[in-house]
């Protein structure tokens, strides 16, 4: 028996919002007091360091539930099962359901029990609850998924990405620059063909690293500060994830037995630019191999970072040929990985 992905869906939001769109925001440092730059130096230097051009963000009437249940019935479209058939709805995301407009978050019921209500599922056996993983949190749904499969708890599962972060960014800071919206979603299932799931790892780091990703105030000391926007320290984000991130891919390769000259894709969690650069450099030079050309898709410069979305959304653009000069094949060997916030890393070998 292996555990493998039958199908994939995605939903890319309508709303494009390039880097000049920002010129006339108000960016803020962290005390209050007005950013020396210009608006203009601002999103140039932010292009070179995080290679975003534009994102996307979800129009006025949709929520985060709403996207993933598109992309689920995208899902289950392309793997040609029956929806009845699913043991587990598993929904990976952070903030839940916040209306545009509002300053609270709707968790209830969860997000997962929203999209079965929508599917129209009636089977009470497919068991339906939601992930707070960060950014990881699609991957970490794969890894549970097949750990229920393993288990003999389950055959099919629905595991969704979806995130629309948009909603909870400071308009006053400029990190709100790399942040976007999407959902991604995956049909698991136990199947008899080759590949599939070859090894995964996951770790959670918390020590000093709790905090990195946080809810804190807005730079602007007119606005409300009972109202908690996202919040970062990248530079502690970056130097965790160069240190952490390519260690934890190379316990996940040497675990799945396959040599890295093998490896045909790395889909790493759509971040930053350069730091994906570096960790995937990094995690090459632990092998004493440099980094091939090609090996890593990127769709950030388009679409952003929109969270757990950005790694099921890619792999659904790439296995369905949307990403430039980018292909997979059948028996190729595939190397997932993410980072964020909790602080967590995960990663999964995956023989498509």
């Amino acid at each position: 028996m292996n555990i493998k992905i039958t199908g994939s869906g995605s939903y890319i939001p309508t709303e494009t919002v390039t880097n000049n769109d920002f010129s006339n925001h108000i960016f803020l440092n962290e005390d209050g007091s007005n950013f020396a730059l210009s608006n203009e130096i601002i999103t140039e230097k932010f292009y070179g360091i995080t290679g975003i051009q534009e994102r996307k963000y979800v129009t006025d009437d949709l929520t985060t539930s709403d996207i993933g249940f598109i992309a689920a019935k995208r899902a289950i479209e392309d793997s040609k099962i029956d929806p009845e058939t699913l043991d587990y709805i598993i929904f990976a995301h952070n903030f839940g359901d916040v209306k545009k407009g509002t300053i609270q978050t709707d968790l209830l019921p969860s997000l997962a029990s929203r999209v079965k209500h929508n599917l129209r599922i009636k089977n009470p056996k497919c068991i339906a609850y939601d992930m707070l993983f960060g950014c990881p949190g699609w991957l970490e749904g794969v890894i549970q998924a097949q750990a229920f499969i393993k288990a003999g708890m389950a055959k099919k599962c629905l595991i969704i990405g979806g995130e629309t972060l948009s909603r909870v960014v400071d308009p006053h800071d400029r990190d709100s620059m790399i942040y976007s919206d999407g959902a991604g979603a995956t049909i698991i299932e136990a199947c008899k063909e080759d590949g599939g799931i070859l090894a995964h790892e996951t770790a959670t780091y918390t020590y000093d690293e709790a905090y990195f990703l946080f809810f804190g105030k807005s730079f602007n000391n007119d606005h409300n500060p009972d109202v908690r926007y996202l919040k970062m320290h990248g530079r502690k984000i970056y130097e965790f994830a160069l240190s952490n991130v390519p260690k934890a891919m190379k316990d996940c390769l040497d675990k799945s037995g396959v040599a890295i000259s093998q490896l045909k894709k790395i889909l790493i969690h759509q971040a930053n630019e350069k730091m994906d650069e570096a960790i995937v450099q990094r995690f090459y030079k632990l092998y004493d191999q440099t980094m091939p050309d090609g090996i890593m898709p990127m769709s950030i410069h388009e679409l952003g970072n929109s969270s757990v979305a950005t790694v099921p959304t890619l792999y659904d653009s790439l296995v369905k040929g949307k990403i430039k000069d980018q292909s997979i094949h059948k028996g190729d060997v595939i190397l997932f990985a993410s980072v964020g916030s909790g602080m967590n890393i995960n990663a999964i070998v995956y023989r498509m």
